[in-house]
């Protein structure tokens, strides 16, 4: 049985309506593994297995942050 979860994540700065690099670099590196994002007034959101979430995140991390984020907030639920 395939194990799934839900992430939700910020990455900072973000000035609405004007994404920088961070923000898509960060979105990019999850739709590369497959999840679809929900951007969200809040945060964005994906969900999918367990090995492709966690993957993808750890991309995401390393991408945005070399991009100049400032901050990530990340929530994982199982589901």
């Amino acid at each position: 049985m395939t194990v799934h979860c839900s992430a939700e994540f910020l990455i900072e700065p973000f000035k609405e309506g004007e994404p920088g690099p961070h923000v898509e670099y960060g979105i990019t590196a999850m739709e590369e593994a497959g999840l679809e994002v929900t951007i969200g007034p809040f945060g964005s959101s994906v969900s999918g297995p367990v090995p492709v979430v966690t993957e993808a995140l750890a991309r995401m991390l390393t991408e945005a942050m070399a991009a100049g984020a400032s901050r990530i907030s990340v929530q994982v639920s199982q589901t």
